[in-house]
């Protein structure tokens, strides 16, 4: 008989928090509003790529050469072509920031692309440097834009095509792996959903355990009969499960509305959730037993768990880019983990040998952090 008094009172704990989570309109705001603002702007606000540039033609000299480049300009889907014959005529657009870049094709363009054989680009690029990433794919697309151009005269010469590759020549084939379009969305999505989860289950979990020692409720859980440990997983279960399903409508919502594609399986994807789903419960649980206030424990929730999230999982800068010291540090960050995992999962599939170690690595982080817990808690009122 014993035996079951413990599951009966924790039956009841969770049952009591289920309760809290319909009658309290914050916890259904974070739980279900959050998630699907979150990711209506992840979706359509956060975005690397590079379209409808506004790009300024100079053209000085009309010829039929200038006219192929400035269609080949005008056909692509990256630029918004706006044509003068004079560069200083682009140049109070560029300043005042309604163009991005200029492209001058000199007097003598024809001449030199005609007779020079690609020894020297008959092209100026004046490119806005206030946005460096705009200003280098404007370099780059107009000097690739130029060399596809004089690849295709090449074949239109007189010249016999050669039918056999001569010695010493290399032919490059591009190819790309994981996200053959190369759609940034495919890898912010998968990246933006460990943020979802962590604001959920952080926030959540520390704002009710705070509240409940704001409101003096904690104090009499703590008179009763049951033990901490009782009381601490009486909170988790819920929120649990809450995250978990938070995890899996973002899931759904990334690969049917925002057609992002899934390749691994749901075993991979549960196991390397459930994992991180322990570390985001465990921070926000050490977080509001540490504080007992409210306000303290969304302030603390915010730069314990959201910010590294943000900032330090990889989601929009790559951590091999960072700085040695900052390397070290978001080794200690469960996210980093989990924001790697689940791109894995969404874009190359059950690649073990990448999430065996990350949920290794995430179990061990959530051990360690329950031990603190556990040391850390007490039932006592002081």
């Amino acid at each position: 008989m014993s035996l079951f008094k413990p599951l009966r009172r924790l039956k009841g704990l969770v049952f009591k928090e289920c309760l809290q989570i319909v009658r309290d309109p914050s916890s259904i705001l974070i739980a279900f509003v959050l998630p699907c603002l979150l990711m209506f702007l992840f979706g359509y606000g956060v975005s690397l790529d590079t379209a409808n540039v506004r790009l300024g033609v100079a053209v000085e000299r009309q010829t039929p050469e200038t006219d192929q480049i400035l269609r080949a300009f005008e056909g692509s889907r990256y630029f918004e072509v706006t044509t003068a014959h004079d560069r200083r005529t682009l140049e109070p657009a560029l300043m005042a920031g309604h163009l991005r870049g200029i492209v001058v094709l000199p007097t003598d363009f024809s001449k030199i692309s005609l007779t020079g054989m690609g020894r020297r680009t008959p092209l100026q690029t004046i490119a806005d440097g206030s946005e460096p990433n705009t200003a280098s794919f404007v370099q780059n697309y107009v000097q690739a834009t130029w060399s596809t151009w004089l690849a295709r005269r090449n074949l239109t010469q007189s010249t016999p095509p050669q039918t056999k590759q001569m010695p010493g020549q290399a032919q490059v084939v591009p190819k790309v792996w994981f996200n053959q379009q190369l759609i940034s969305r495919y890898t912010l999505l998968p990246g933006a959903i460990p943020i979802i989860v962590t604001l959920v289950g952080t926030l959540l979990t520390t704002l009710v355990v705070a509240r409940e020692w704001d409101r003096g409720t904690m104090e009499a859980l703590i008179s009763t009969p049951v033990s901490i440990g009782e009381i601490l997983l009486g909170k988790f279960i819920p929120y649990f499960v809450l995250g978990m399903g938070t995890l899996y409508f973002c899931t759904l919502v990334s690969c049917l509305w925002y057609e992002v594609p899934f390749r691994g399986s749901l075993f991979a994807l549960t196991t390397a959730s459930a994992l991180y789903m322990l570390n985001a419960l465990g921070i926000g649980l050490f977080i509001s037993s540490a504080t007992k206030n409210q306000f303290a424990a969304a302030q603390a929730s915010l730069f314990v768990a959201f910010l590294p999230a943000f900032l330090l999982s990889g989601y929009l800068y790559e951590i091999s880019s960072m700085p040695k010291w900052v390397q070290h540090i978001t080794l200690i960050f469960p996210v980093r983990y989990f924001v790697s995992s689940l791109r894995t999962i969404f874009l190359a599939g059950d690649v073990w040998g990448v999430l065996l170690p990350a949920c290794a690595k995430m179990l061990a982080i959530a051990a360690l952090l329950y031990l603190l817990i556990a040391t850390k808690t007490a039932k006592r009122l002081d």
